[in-house]
C-alpha cells in the first residue's frame, strides 16, 4: 500500500505528519463512556445528543455499521481494521439490536446513523460556523445535497464537495487528503457506501495532521437531500427503514438482505468475540451468498 506519510511532501508539498489516532478501547475507556461490546466491536450506549457532542468535542471517526455489513468483518481484513479503529460506533442495525436483545438478555440503545446525521446537522445549523467538507458517491449526490442545503445557515458549497472514486480493497487517496488539510474543517460527512468509507475514514485519520469528526454515515445523507427514498422518523424509530428501501429498489437490497441473515448465526455463536478471519480457501459455515457489487448503505 502506498504510503502517505512517506511521500506527502513530493505530491503535495504537505510535510510529513505523525498519527494523531488512539485505539478505539483506550479512548473510550479514558473517557468514561458506556459501551457494549458485540462481534469485537464496542458500540457506543448511550443516546443520540451523547454522541453528536463526543464527536464535536473529540474528533476522530464514527461508524454506524448496518445489518449487512457485519459479515464483511470476516472477508475484508482492511475493512476490519478500520472498524476496529473507530472512535465511536453507533448500533443502527436493529437487527442486531434485538438479537443481542433476545439471545442475551441485554439492552442496546439503537441509533441509526439517519437520527445521529440529522442530530448533527441541527447542531451545525444552530451554531453556523463549524465548515464542512461532504465527501459524495457521484455527481447526482452532490446535486441534491446543495439545492437541499442552499438556505440553510451553514449553506454548503460546491469547493467544500467531493466525488469520491471507486475504491478499491485498499483506500489511498491523496487528493481528498491534500484537500481537507488545506482547508481544515471542522466536520468531515463521508456518504459513499459501507465498506469503502469506513476505510477512507480510517485514512484519513492516520494521515491528517489535525483531527476533525469523521462521520460515515452511508445512506443517511441521501434520505434526507432527496437522492434516495425518503425514511419518514416513525418507520426509522420502528426499525422499518429496510422495508421501504426494499420495496423502493428490490433488485438492489434483496441480495444484501440475503446477507443480513448472517449477522444472527454470527452473534449466537461469537457473541461479544471478534469473529475470525475467514480464508479465502475455507469452505463457508453458512450457505454462500449472492456475490455483491459495491455497498451503497
Amino acid at each position: 500500500m502506498f504510503d502517505i506519510r512517506r511521500s506527502m511532501a513530493d505530491v503535495s508539498g504537505l510535510p510529513r505528519r505523525r498519527s494523531l489516532r488512539r485505539p478505539q478501547t483506550f479512548l473510550m475507556l479514558d473517557l468514561m463512556i458506556p459501551t457494549q461490546q458485540i462481534l469485537g466491536l464496542r458500540f457506543f450506549n448511550g443516546n443520540v445528543d451523547e454522541a453528536v457532542a463526543f464527536m464535536h468535542r473529540h474528533g476522530g471517526y464514527l461508524v454506524a455499521p448496518s445489518g449487512t455489513c457485519f459479515a464483511r468483518l470476516r472477508e475484508d481484513e482492511p475493512y476490519r481494521c478500520a472498524m476496529l479503529s473507530a472512535d465511536l460506533a453507533i448500533a443502527d442495525s436493529g437487527l442486531m439490536v434485538l438479537t443481542w436483545r433476545l439471545l442475551r438478555r441485554e439492552k442496546v440503545q439503537r441509533i441509526s446513523g439517519l437520527k445521529y446525521l440529522k442530530q448533527l446537522l441541527a447542531k451545525l445549523e444552530r451554531e453556523g460556523s463549524a465548515r464542512v467538507f461532504w465527501i459524495l458517491p457521484g455527481t447526482r449526490a452532490r446535486q441534491k445535497l446543495l439545492g437541499c442545503f442552499r438556505s440553510e445557515a451553514f449553506a454548503v458549497k460546491f469547493e467544500d464537495c467531493y466525488v469520491a472514486p471507486q475504491y478499491g480493497l485498499e483506500v489511498d487517496d491523496r487528493h481528498v487528503l491534500a484537500r481537507i488539510e488545506k482547508d481544515r474543517p471542522a466536520h468531515v460527512v463521508i456518504a459513499i457506501g459501507s465498506g469503502p468509507q469506513e476505510k477512507l475514514g480510517h485514512y484519513l485519520c492516520e494521515n491528517l495532521s489535525y483531527r476533525p469528526a469523521i462521520h460515515c454515515t452511508g445512506a443517511a445523507l441521501g434520505f434526507i437531500t432527496g437522492e434516495q427514498v425518503a425514511i419518514p422518523d416513525w418507520a426509522d424509530r420502528f426499525f422499518l427503514g429496510w422495508l421501504l428501501r426494499l420495496i423502493a429498489q428490490p433488485h438492489r437490497f434483496i441480495p444484501r438482505l440475503i446477507r443480513g441473515f448472517e449477522l444472527p448465526w454470527l452473534i449466537a455463536r461469537y457473541g461479544n468475540a471478534l469473529p475470525p478471519v475467514r480464508l479465502r480457501d475455507q469452505k463457508s459455515e453458512l450457505p454462500p451468498s449472492p456475490k455483491l457489487r459495491r455497498d451503497r448503505r
